[in-house]
């Protein structure tokens, strides 16, 4: 069975729930990315030269679901174990920003702490991508004192906690001992635990988890399935339940989405949106986050499925793990009820939607003007302003700006028809209503690579030349489809509207002098 949700009623549900405390036991990893131009091969050996201009630290694998569940804005205690190192040092710190409590991290000088190192380069300065990465770590299993030590603690905190997540990536914290007296102690004190599980052919150790969330792959490689089709991990789903005593499976599908398979009862797929992925690094991180909240206030599974699902779809959108916050979730929801409207931007999103382009390498055009009636030179020249960069975003004039400017018989349509006439548009990616005469603050704002006018100036008239051009950007002018504009349309159809009034007078008139 397929699902296909309608999520209006998805944002009360989102609104209304709790901060709940979850505690996340796993590997907890820090991330490390360098960014930079790819500009050549090197002389020295077959090898890209990367020139760094940035680089930034994350938390990552269990340490990320904790981040995750912070943006979501629940209350959460981690467990886990860092070397006696710098890097260790920095983990927690970093969890001490996002004020997530690590009463429950221990630290083994024995071990290095877990670190992914990640070379991104971009060519000719945009389209970024991963060209290498370093993983510092050990994969061997906890030394028997700090395990039992940590189990301890697990044990004796477990009922102040509305719901524990394991997050499983193979790097020896989640041994078998710790597994099962963690799932146990949930068990008896009726907290739900949700396991992400790690990459391994035997799934026997997380028996008795409420509920099991692997991807596709990682369900092949535990049952000796296959999953060729998305109804085939309803099947594998269940029996994966089954034999492990699970409460139900969420299998991870990528583009197809995700399975829900209870232990009793059908089972469902929800399928996800068609969407632009950027980078799939975190995708499961905030699948089990969103999962874990909503488990904990008790929300109905159909409706946890599907706010997991967008949650992990507008993180594959994003270059590199970044939170994913309610909000964000709350504006896809809506923009999901109104088909369209997520291109149609406010002013305090055109910052955001510029740092975010960037962030992903993308070449940013913007263009200007009223569009009112949208005609064959408008479409013509945006869809030239399209091809001049990876991302278009329209600003287009308020009605009252449009009256000052034109008169005040005019704009025929109204701001909001115009700016969803344009988002609908498959060239256009934002559009932005600006109040002013002039986009000047708009441009400022958004600080485009590109900046285009439709029409006949020279490119020293282009409104916000001096800004773009101070910051390295272009301006650039494209033509016009002679004998059309908005301006003759609208004389042409009042000249004709003008003509069918004056027929009818006239014929009335010469009906008279026949009767006389």
């Amino acid at each position: 069975m397929t699902h296909q949700p309608k999520n209006r009623h998805l944002v009360p549900i989102l609104d209304q729930l709790p901060n709940a405390h979850v505690l996340v036991v796993g590997d907890l990893i820090l991330d490390r990315y360098t960014w930079g131009n790819a500009e050549r091969i090197s002389q020295e050996a077959p090898v890209i030269v990367l020139r760094a201009d940035r680089r930034e630290t994350r938390l990552g694998g269990a340490a990320n679901v904790c981040s995750m569940l912070h943006g979501l804005d629940a209350r959460v205690t981690c467990a886990g174990v860092v070397g006696a190192d710098r890097s260790g040092d920095e983990l927690q710190g970093k969890l001490a920003e996002d004020q997530i409590s690590s009463a429950l991290v221990r630290t083994d000088p024995a071990r290095p702490t877990t670190v992914k190192e990640r070379f991104v380069g971009r060519a000719n300065a945009r389209h970024p991508n991963q060209i290498l990465r370093v993983d510092s770590e050990s994969r061997d299993p906890l030394e028997r004192a700090i395990e039992q030590e940590l189990m301890r603690s697990i044990r004796a905190s477990i009922a102040a906690y509305d719901a524990v997540l394991i997050s499983d990536y193979g790097k020896g914290v989640c041994t078998s001992p710790l597994l099962r007296g963690t799932i146990d102690a949930c068990r008896i004190a009726r907290v739900p635990v949700l396991v992400d599980p790690m990459r391994t052919q035997d799934y026997g150790v997380y028996r008795g988890a409420t509920i099991l969330k692997p991807n596709r792959i990682e369900t092949e490689l535990a049952t000796g399935g296959t999953i060729r089709e998305p109804i085939d991990a309803l099947r594998i789903g269940t029996r994966l339940c089954q034999q492990l005593d699970l409460a139900a499976a969420v299998i991870t599908l990528d583009s197809d989405g995700m399975a829900w398979v209870p232990r009793r009862g059908p089972g469902c797929i929800y399928p996800t949106r068609a969407r632009s992925v950027y980078d799939i690094t975190g995708a499961g991180d905030v699948a089990l986050a969103m999962l874990g909240l909503c488990w904990a206030a008790h929300i109905d599974p159909e409706d946890a499925i599907q706010l997991s699902n967008v949650a992990s779809g507008i993180e594959v959108e994003r270059t590199g793990v970044s939170k994913v916050a309610r909000t964000d979730i709350r504006q896809e929801l809506l923009n999901a009820a109104r088909p369209g409207t997520e291109k149609l931007l406010t002013r305090d999103q055109l910052a955001e939607f510029g740092d975010r382009q960037r962030q992903r390498g993308r070449r940013i055009v913007f263009t200007n003007g009223c569009f009112d009636l949208l005609h064959i030179g408008h479409v013509s020249y945006l869809a030239d302003a399209a091809a001049m960069g990876d991302v278009l975003v329209v600003g287009v004039n308020s009605d009252a700006s449009v009256r000052r400017l034109k008169g005040p018989s005019r704009p025929v349509i109204t701001e909001g028809d115009r700016a969803a006439i344009l988002a609908a548009l498959q060239c256009v990616d934002g559009v932005v209503v600006f109040d002013e005469d002039t986009p000047l603050a708009a441009i400022e704002t958004l600080r485009p690579d590109v900046l285009v006018k439709g029409g006949t100036y020279a490119a020293n008239q282009v409104v916000g030349r001096e800004i773009v051009e101070a910051y390295g950007g272009e301006v650039c002018v494209t033509g016009v489809v002679d004998g059309i504009s908005t301006t003759r349309i609208v004389d042409s159809l009042e000249q004709r509207d003008a003509g069918k009034h004056q027929q009818p007078i006239a014929s009335l008139h010469s009906g008279w002098r026949k009767a006389g």
